[in-house]
């Protein structure tokens, strides 16, 4: 049995911005469930949902400040979360990391500063409470300076950082590191100065005992130019250092089986009950219901990074073939008023809408026949994998997770059945549009249709099978 510290920004339900909360809300009771003794830490900010009894554990003083460290429980499930209480940094509305325009908080490198200096205080017990980590497991940037003060300290816990995206680093201007009184032990070209600017990822990077991403794909992907973001030289310079663990999907969350979120529950022996999930979609989007119509379906952030641009150059064409499309998302809202121009004008093909909907999005992968996911970079991505898993086939980019998860339709992966979904290579419009072309034929041949199907969702995404990669990683260290 391990004890492990999981120090993370978000984790779901208590509080979720993207795929970061999914991940370190299911992983740590994966771990618990694999008997291994688990303590999550994260701020307690404003909005956070608490279901469980919150109690005041104990106070610590770090930086000439007095904090508050409470404690609660994951709801269902007995993985321990301490609150980091100080409400001067936490108890802002809304985001974690931007205020309601989108801009970050100016504060934010203080308040995750201050972060990390109480996970170091609770790895090194230095909190009293009889209770000493074997790992501590850091996620993205806003963690990332625990390894690296805790590389300072004696007789200390092995430490694990995962990356979850190397598009978000935590840089800040260089006068950060004496507002932050951070030891000059740290601040130097190889330890967290970037480029004259403080690198709060650069902690992990470089201090770090062992360094995981969301997939084996993107852990070589980040040693080069194009997905490094200038950290290319020091990822690969501590490549033995470094791995890629898929993520896990939540099977209780999302199993078209027994999903109460979508019209008609379906199995790989039920399947020919997916179609009420079409209709129920189709009449929710006001699009004519038509079971036999391909229907793409689409939930994604809008932004360059998840490929929205090249489903903006493909939907003019698109529109000529036989489909539907819905979409639902937000974000740039270039993308936002583009789209929703397309539906105006072609009301009985396009919907969108824009924003996030958690009931809408199970139906959604439930009643779309097709999902579409162009990502330019995904380090390990979600959706393909719900998707497979309610037989709804993905069309994907072969990059990071999506490579790690999707397997291409060729007469070979036909006969062995492994085939699940359509794999293009290019970030080009005109790949995506011969990819979807090329499913669409695949959708009119319906017995290959159906065996595409149940491969799909056949495939095991568990997280303990995840969990269990992870424990042996903490065991090797």
């Amino acid at each position: 049995m391990k004890k492990i510290l999981f120090v993370t920004s978000e984790a779901h339900p208590l509080i979720k911005t993207g795929g970061l909360a999914d991940v370190c809300g299911s992983l740590p009771k994966a771990l618990a469930e694999l008997s291994n003794d688990i303590k999550l830490i994260i701020p307690n900010y404003q909005a956070l949902k608490t279901t469980e009894n919150v109690r005041f554990l104990c106070s610590v003083r770090v930086d000439n400040r007095n904090i508050n460290i409470l404690e609660t429980r994951m709801p269902d499930s007995n993985v321990i979360v301490w609150l980091i209480d100080y409400p001067a940094y936490y108890n802002y509305p809304g985001n974690p990391y931007v205020d309601e325009k989108g801009e970050p908080w100016p504060n934010n490198a203080e308040r995750f500063g201050l972060f990390c200096r109480i996970a170091v205080e609770a790895a090194m017990d230095r909190i009293n409470q009889d209770w000493k980590p074997d790992v501590v497991h850091c996620n993205d940037w806003q963690s990332g300076l625990v390894p690296a003060f805790l590389s300072l300290e004696h007789d200390r816990p092995s430490t694990v950082f995962t990356i979850h995206n190397m598009a978000y680093q935590g840089l800040f201007p260089a006068g950060t590191a004496a507002l932050l009184n951070l030891p000059s032990q740290l601040w130097h070209l190889a330890g967290l100065e970037f480029h004259e600017m403080l690198s709060f990822i650069k902690g992990g990077l470089i201090y770090a005992d062992h360094i995981t991403t969301v997939s084996p794909t993107y852990a070589l992907e980040i040693q080069t130019p194009e997905f490094g973001y200038g950290l290319e030289g020091l990822l690969d310079h501590r490549k033995e250092y470094l791995g890629g663990i898929l993520n896990g999907i939540d099977l209780d969350q999302w199993n078209s089986g027994t999903d109460p979120l979508i019209a008609q529950p379906y199995t790989t022996t039920t399947l020919y009950k997916k179609h009420f999930n079409k209709s129920a979609l189709q009449s929710r989007f006001a699009l004519p219901v038509n079971d036999r119509i391909p229907l793409f379906g689409l939930i994604s952030r809008l932004v360059e990074q998840k490929g929205i641009d090249l489903i903006l150059e493909c939907l003019p064409e698109m529109v000529n073939l036989n489909m539907q499309f819905v979409l639902l998302g937000n974000g740039d809202k270039g993308f936002e008023k583009q789209l929703q121009k397309l539906a105006l004008e072609y009301p009985d093909k396009i919907a969108i809408l824009i924003g996030y909907d958690e009931a809408l999005a199970h139906l959604i992968e439930a009643g779309a026949d097709i999902f579409l996911m162009p990502s330019r970079f995904e380090p390990c991505g979600l959706n393909q994998m719900y998707s497979q898993r309610y037989g709804t086939i993905p069309i994907v980019r072969k990059t990071g997770g999506l490579a790690d998860t999707v397997t291409d339709t060729l007469p070979e992966t036909l006969a062995n059945y492994t085939a699940s979904g359509i794999v293009f290579n290019e970030a080009s419009s005109g790949a995506l549009l011969e990819a979807i072309k090329r499913t669409l034929i695949l959708y009119n041949l319906p017995e290959t249709w159906k065996k595409m199907q149940l491969n799909a969702m056949k495939k095991d995404f568990s997280w303990k099978h995840s969990a269990e990669q992870y424990l042996a990683l903490y065991e090797s260290l």
